[in-house]
């Protein structure tokens, strides 16, 4: 699925990547035109690519992982060599939540728009790591609760501000899910569409972490003791606070009994960034282009959307372990391996972007590297 062409942006032009998006409305449906869309990966495809690379100039298995990531991107592409996703965009989705109010954090809720102005001005860590692979950064408001000023690099997309406090009532409506799904599948569209074959995955939002240590506990049968961390650095009372907070926001939810679809859970314990995160990674699917999924927030932001839309786990690759053990958990689950395990915990897409090189490099492996035959080396007997 892919929308009309424009003319893409030049490189290095990611702080006008915000004035391509126009008004909210333009992401109506798009969740749902993409899930209908999206295909399944091609076998036939990574089979071409592992016979490709049995025939390199170098022992068979010898470059490790590089040689099953070749294999993925080839069948998400459709072909053999696949293409080198050498345009890479970063998308970080924010909001903030109504259950910092439980004690969750020791930091305020205004810190959310304040990094959100960090991002918009270069100056934050993921501004440092996304010039140093060339990926560009583009930041979305979908729930940040306090007045943002206008970039070109911001998109204003926000649903409501902020959520409702999970530990007394659903974090939004299915309605808003339903909108933040659509916003992060509409940004993932328009960015293919200008010319980016590569999606990272970026959030920020004071306190979401608890959010999504209750979705990974939720969607996988897990204690929340068992996938809760310590986010921005709390202390162990604070830790048990916060176990207790995601155990009575379960216990809550379970109460209310009826649906327990994907859409219903993630209205109810979730995150408006959260939600955008699990759209754009079924937008991305759609588009037939690998999705590069960060820390903690987008393995339960990825949780989400493989239940809302199976297939697009065929699209994803896990860029890092983040050191939050609900990542760890979502990673098993999700059946996806990370390339990297560098003790990262911050989130706003950097593990993931540090990944970068490593798929592009996968990519050129297959496209680039001699043959046996072409190279004139022999092969051993």
């Amino acid at each position: 699925m892919r929308e009309d062409n424009q003319e893409s942006p030049a490189a290095g032009s990611g702080q006008a990547l915000g004035a391509l998006f126009g008004d909210l409305g333009r992401f109506d449906g798009s969740f749902g035109r993409c899930a209908a869309a999206l295909e399944p990966a091609d076998p036939g495809a990574a089979a071409k690519a592992s016979e490709l690379q049995d025939k390199l100039t170098k022992p068979r298995g010898a470059l490790g992982a590089l040689e099953p990531i070749g294999a993925r991107l080839a069948a998400m592409a459709g072909s053999s060599p696949p293409p080198l996703p050498d345009r890479a965009a970063v998308a970080i989705f924010a909001g903030d939540h109504g259950v910092i109010s439980e004690g969750v954090t020791p930091w305020p809720a205004e810190v959310t728009a304040q990094m959100v102005a960090n991002f918009c001005a270069g100056g934050a860590a993921i501004n440092v790591l996304a010039r140093q692979v060339g990926a560009e950064v583009l930041v979305v408001d979908v729930g940040v609760a306090s007045p943002l000023e206008s970039s070109p690099r911001l998109v204003q997309a926000r649903v409501r501000d902020g959520t409702a406090n999970i530990a007394q009532g659903p974090a939004m409506s299915t309605s808003e899910a339903t909108s933040a799904l659509d916003v992060g599948a509409g940004v993932a569209c328009l960015l293919v569409s200008q010319g980016f074959n590569c999606l990272i995955t970026g959030d920020m939002g004071i306190g979401n972490t608890t959010p999504s240590a209750a979705l990974i506990s939720i969607l996988t049968g897990t204690a929340p003791s068992e996938v809760t961390g310590r986010g921005t650095g709390i202390d162990d009372s604070m830790l048990a606070h916060k176990v207790d907070v995601i155990s009575r926001a379960l216990a809550r939810f379970e109460r209310l009994g009826g649906g327990r679809s994907p859409l219903e859970i993630l209205a109810g314990l979730g995150g408006l960034e959260i939600a955008a995160l699990a759209g754009f990674v079924v937008g991305g699917a759609a588009q037939r282009v690998p999705v590069l999924i960060d820390g903690v927030i987008s393995c339960a932001a990825t949780l989400v959307a493989k239940a809302l839309c199976p297939g697009c786990i065929d699209y994803c690759i896990a860029g890092h372990r983040s050191s939050e053990p609900g990542a760890s958990v979502a990673l098993k689950a999700l059946g996806l391996d990370p390339l990297l395990d560098l003790g990262l915990r911050l989130g706003e897409g950097t593990g993931a972007c540090l990944c970068l090189p490593i798929v592009q490099s996968a990519a050129r492996v297959l496209a680039e590297m001699a043959t046996f035959d072409s190279a004139g080396v022999a092969q051993k007997s």
